[in-house]
């Protein structure tokens, strides 16, 4: 992205509506065409297998300390027996500046705080990128941007093939073979046979990524065939869509020779001892990622040093990654912006609109020490509701009227009607970032079809006659609606709605809807909580509303597909089912549902591409969601940083940190800092006190 582009964005800053708008009325139209937005990079689309591949090569290499202070002190194997029999090798021609250098750091400003290693039974590590540069997963799709939607497949990883049986029932995957763990264990079906039997399958288990035998297919199996070779057998024929589910994060198996004998099932552990088992200080947790936790400092840094059995190497025979180290500045989210465009972090992805105007001001001059870079339209929010009616939570008098009014069609076109879409877009942010957003699909998915996609324009009057359809007056005339006599005892319509406190947008969005529902005469109350005790309340059906941003799969479609509807018990982000596994779908949810069933088993992608348009067009005329507002995030990354590839999405397929493919980058030996914190270093034993010399 030049200058010229920046600055000329820059221009449209003042006195350009955020949105626009139809005619004010209360009859669906088609949401209005998003602003254009000059500052957005353009992608350079290859064939999937340009990136990658997997071959023995003649010779590897590694950098000269590891050889020198490691291998010729007999401390660890020659590099050619640290990488397995064919490790996967990155293509040079997909490399945008090449083969790269070893040596300097990543540096990374979070606003998570770590929860422990245990990724599998529910702990997250802080995000930002952390659990991206650790774990592995079967599949890959973060490079996918790359990849236009008619070639779509995902990318190998950890299984570096796979062969359908000829009734399309049973998928064979071969693993790598000879990929070891961080700390020199062998790599097995068994890793992966752990985390699906004693983590996705049993259900005292919650997998921080939500997993659950539907995300892979109702009634899908999975065995080992030997130490090497995995086996699926789904219900449906050819279910392709289900591959992409098997990449970051859902199926990312974990160590089992660690994981296993803390497990309640092989110990005499709790399930919540199991979970806490290795904590945020446990150094040196093996990973098949890039990088190893060598240095937890509660409230300042988490570091990590280089793999030494990382398992990807160039088309040289260079052992990745080239960079050495990567840091995680536990601050803020805010902060995180604030410091990639100082030049003090390295990387981020500017997803806060409150940042754009300066960050893009910042970035457009000559000695700026980060380039910016805009993507797609897909951050997007919704206000999603609680439609179980039949126990999922296990809701109280006045819960359970608010889920009925959830599931009133008259009352869904109110909320939605109610909402001024621009407003709450001005005040995020001024320009030509923020558009209407109608719930479903968002803009920038290769799936997105406008036409296809409905919406009720902002129409307050019009709304408060679909409130009184819905059966709700103000009977005490104290501006708020009430519940008819006889339902929660006719008191005020009030709403509990759970937002996160963790990012400024979600808190000021959550705000502008409250005093817009006043408007309306609903009462909504929020309930701002960190993100992970948001997240387990919406797992556990504890809301009536959720102000959340849209799940990934808005995005890419092809990935978790069945999280699109709610397909199965528990496939739904706010539809479950109750303890007896029952659902009580709406006639619209079960065309939802059945849209998305056919194109999980479609492989005709000009059919799939009609089913989305009829998923997205039921989807807003039913306001399955209340959309409110999209726009696009821009990658931050320093200057100095070489592979970066153009156009790169901060989220779409998943998050930037896996779409850049980090084990790639660079930094030119003129170019590279004193960042190192521990310089010639590898990580050393698991739970030990941190990196060995």
């Amino acid at each position: 992205m030049t200058n010229r582009y920046l600055v000329k964005t820059a221009a449209l800053l003042v006195g350009v509506s955020a949105l626009a708008y139809g005619a004010m009325a209360s009859e669906l139209t088609v949401v209005p065409q998003p602003p254009d937005f000059p500052a957005q990079t353009k992608v350079q689309y290859v064939d999937g297998s340009a990136i990658l591949e997997y071959k023995a090569l003649p010779e590897y290499h590694e950098p000269s300390w590891v050889t020198k202070q490691f291998v010729d002190q007999k401390k660890l194997p020659p590099v050619k027996d640290r990488l397995p029999k064919e490790p996967m090798v990155y293509k040079t021609g997909n490399m945008p500046d090449g083969v790269g250098v070893y040596g300097d750091t990543l540096r990374h400003v979070i606003g998570g705080r770590p929860e422990g290693w245990n990724y599998w039974a529910g702990q997250n590590q802080g995000w930002g990128g952390i659990d991206i540069g650790l774990f592995e997963c079967l599949t890959r799709t973060g490079p996918l941007f790359q990849v236009k939607a008619d070639d779509l497949q995902p990318l190998p990883n950890l299984a570096k093939s796979w062969e359908w049986s000829k009734d399309g029932h049973k998928l064979t995957m071969k693993l790598i073979e000879g990929a070891k763990w961080s700390d020199g264990q062998d790599f097995t079906s068994d890793d992966v046979m752990f985390y699906w039997d004693d983590n996705v399958l049993d259900p005292n288990v919650s997998p921080l990524n939500g997993a659950t035998q539907e995300t892979f297919g109702a009634g899908t199996t999975l065995k080992a065939i030997d130490k090497y070779t995995i086996e699926w057998t789904f219900k449906d024929a050819f279910p392709k869509q289900f591959i992409y589910n098997m990449a970051y994060g859902t199926f990312c198996p974990g160590p089992a020779h660690m994981l296993k004998p803390q497990h309640p099932k092989y110990s005499k552990n709790t399930y919540e001892q199991y979970k806490n088992a290795f904590p945020p200080s446990y150094m040196n947790f093996p990973v098949m990622g890039a990088w190893v936790p060598v240095e937890y400092r509660p409230d300042d840094i988490i570091v990590m040093r280089r793999n030494p059995y990382y398992w990807k190497v160039d088309e040289k025979g260079n052992q990745l990654p080239y960079l050495d180290e990567t840091h995680y500045k536990l601050s803020t989210w805010a902060d995180r912006d604030v410091q990639a465009v100082a030049g003090s972090g390295d990387i981020s992805n500017l997803e806060q609109p409150e940042n754009f105007v300066e960050s893009l001001k910042r970035s457009a001059q000559k000695d700026a020490p980060a380039r910016l870079a805009f993507g797609p339209r897909l951050i997007g929010y919704n206000i999603e509701m609680n439609f179980s009616a039949n126990g999922w939570g296990d809701p109280d008098a006045r819960q359970q009227a608010i889920r009925e009014l959830n599931r009133n069609e008259h009352f869904r076109r109110a909320i939605t009607m109610a909402t001024n879409r621009k407003e709450l877009g001005d005040s995020l942010v001024k320009g030509p970032f923020v558009a209407t957003y109608a719930g479903g699909i968002l803009s920038g998915s290769n799936f997105y079809d406008r036409q296809s996609t409905l919406y009720y324009p902002f129409d307050l009057e019009g709304a408060k006659k679909e409130l009184a359809a819905a059966g709700l007056k103000d009977t005490d005339g104290n501006g708020i609606v009430n519940f008819p006599a006889g339902t929660a005892g006719g008191k005020d319509v009030e709403i509990s709605m759970l937002v996160s406190n963790d990012y400024t947008t979600d808190k000021s969005l959550g705000e502008g809807v409250i005093a817009q529902m006043q408007k309306l005469g609903i009462r909504v109350v929020l309930n701002a909580q960190a993100s992970k005790d948001r997240d387990a309340a919406n797992f556990g059906g504890k809301f009536d509303w959720s102000l959340h941003r849209t799940q990934a799969e808005l995005a890419s479609v092809v990935q978790n597909t069945p999280q699109l509807a709610p397909t199965g018990p528990r496939t739904s982000w706010f539809h479950r089912a109750n303890n007896k596994n029952e659902l009580d779908l709406m006639p619209f949810e079960k065309e939802l549902a059945d849209t998305i069933n056919k194109f999980v088993i479609s492989s005709d992608p000009k059919e799939q591409a009609e089913l989305i348009k009829q998923y997205q067009k039921i989807y807003t005329t039913n306001v399955n969601t209340v959309g409110l507002v999209e726009y696009p995030g821009a990658l931050i990354i320093n200057k100095r940083f070489k592979n970066v590839p153009n156009g790169a999405p901060i989220y779409m397929f998943n998050w930037a940190e896996d779409s850049i493919i980090r084990e790639r980058l660079y930094v030119p030996a003129a170019d590279q800092g004193d960042y190192q914190l521990f310089k010639d270093m590898l990580p050393g034993k698991p739970g030990g006190d941190g990196p060995q010399k």
